[in-house]
Order: C-alpha cells, then sequence, then structure tokens
C-alpha cells in the first residue's frame, strides 16, 4: 500500500514538472516557431517527455491492483 503511494506521489511529481515545461515553452510560438515546430522541439527534450511518463507512472499506481485480497481499492 505504502508503495503505491508512493509511485503515486512520484508520477504526480513528474507529470508536473513536465507539464509545467511544457506550458513555459509555449512561448516559443510567440517569437515565430509554427506549431509542428513546436511539438518537434518539446517531444526531444527529456524535460517534456517526463510529463506524460509521469502520468503513466499514476495511473498504474491507481488502476493496477495490490498483491494482497483484502487490500481496500478505490
Amino acid at each position: 500500500m505504502i508503495a503505491r503511494i508512493i509511485f503515486f506521489l512520484i508520477g504526480f511529481g513528474f507529470s508536473i514538472i513536465g507539464f509545467v515545461f511544457i506550458i513555459s515553452y509555449l512561448n516559443l510560438i510567440t517569437i515565430g516557431y509554427t506549431f509542428k515546430e513546436y511539438v518537434k522541439f518539446i517531444s526531444s527534450n527529456i524535460e517534456c517527455l517526463i510529463g506524460p511518463i509521469g502520468l503513466l507512472i499514476s495511473a498504474l499506481a491507481i488502476f493496477i491492483p495490490g498483491g494482497k485480497k483484502n487490500e481496500l481499492h478505490i
């Protein structure tokens, strides 16, 4: 149970960090980048890619059942 909470918090932190970078890089569009160049730029930066990875870790921590049968599921 405690491992699931830790994985959820790690995934949540990764997703917050990643999506903050993605939103902050939206300023590139105002200086002349096209949307295609913007997507290519954020898909090549590792700090932007940890956002979706964090969502995946959080989702796995929530939806994959634990090993004990008597564990309370949300």
